[in-house]
């Protein structure tokens, strides 16, 4: 049953990309080369929305069959209308930001409660139970990593890439674990992502827009939370696989933070825009992502998984050459 839906997710995502490029087109919504921009030739937007529908219909879909719970169905169906509602109306006028930020916390909370909150962590000292405070942590979390998402779209295909990466990523860890019963969410998520990828890799003839984006960040960090109940090694196993992403967005927008720049405004100053600049290609670096990916970040994932009180460990491990090549690609830097 899995299978028959993820086909018809990844049919439905490629069809629905290819008519929302014809509808941005027709309402010219089209995003146009500035200054800031890391693209040179007007490209149609909002093309994520494919992936919104197609996952949020195959929610209710996973939990008829049995292989999704009812509280997390509502807890994804919920967040992920509200956060793709909000970018679907930046993407096609301006939402002041704080009130994007008001309903980025509403939504994360929303999916927190429904997912139970911060499960116990491992440590090298045992399970900790962090209780409330917990509970506000993976809350400023789950913000963070929907708009580090939304700010590593930049360059043709590097978040469709990611967003198929890493849950494929931790499909094969629940598979090689034992915990096949959390594959559903993640499974439909690649497919989703992939229908909208064959629209979206260098060079793209659509972009996500922030309504895809966002979604994918709140989904991709509330998966990470979900199986942590199931084993608690496995957050650190999704922090490592989403590494580039949160060490490039984190040095970013720490650098830019200490040299008093409005960070709220749009920039091209993350390590992946500067490499995309030196190599003078979108695919290279795009591509080399997807390398670093499955030849270190996975490894490392995996051990941990197998190895939770090592978890942290394995984090520092698979994020310290990811700092260095922000260092090198001068993340957070002026032009």
């Amino acid at each position: 049953m899995i299978i028959w839906i993820c086909v018809a997710v990844l049919l439905l995502s490629f069809a629905m990309t290819g008519l929302l490029r014809r509808y941005a087109l027709a309402r010219s919504l089209i995003d146009v080369p500035n200054e800031r921009s890391s693209h040179s030739i007007p490209t149609p937007r909002g093309g994520g929305v494919s992936i919104v529908v197609t996952f949020l219909l195959a929610v209710p879909a996973l939990a008829s069959v049995g292989l999704a719970s009812e509280s997390s169905a509502i807890a994804y169906l919920g967040a992920g209308v509200l956060v793709s509602i909000l970018g679907f109306a930046d993407d096609h006028g301006h939402i002041a930001a704080r009130w994007r930020l008001l309903g980025h916390f509403v939504a994360a909370g929303w999916a927190l409660f429904w997912l139970g909150g911060l499960a116990p962590l491992a440590t090298p000292w045992g399970q900790i139970d962090l209780g409330w405070s917990g509970a506000g942590l993976a809350l400023v979390y789950l913000v963070w990593v929907l708009n580090l998402y939304n700010f590593m779209d930049g360059i043709d295909g590097l978040a469709s890439a990611e967003a198929i990466f890493v849950c494929a990523g931790a499909c094969l860890i629940y598979g090689v674990t034992g915990h096949t019963e959390l594959i559903g969410y993640p499974l439909v998520m690649c497919t989703a992502v992939a229908g909208f990828l064959i629209w979206n890799f260098p060079p793209a003839k659509i972009f996500m827009g922030d309504a895809g984006s966002g979604f994918l960040g709140l989904i991709i960090g509330a998966l990470a939370l979900q199986g942590a109940w199931s084993n608690s090694a496995f957050l650190w196993s999704w922090l490592i696989l989403l590494g580039v992403f949160v060490v490039d967005a984190t040095w970013t927008l720490l650098h830019r933070l200490l040299r008093g720049d409005k960070v709220y405004q749009a920039h091209r100053s993350h390590a992946y825009q500067f490499a995309s600049r030196h190599y003078v290609s979108h695919r290279t670096v795009t591509m080399g992502v997807v390398v670093i990916n499955v030849c270190w970040l996975l490894p490392i994932a995996a051990w941990a998984a197998f190895n939770p009180a090592y978890g942290i460990a394995g984090l520092a491990l698979a994020y310290a050459p990811l700092c260095l090549l922000a260092y090198r690609f001068k993340a957070g830097s002026r032009e």
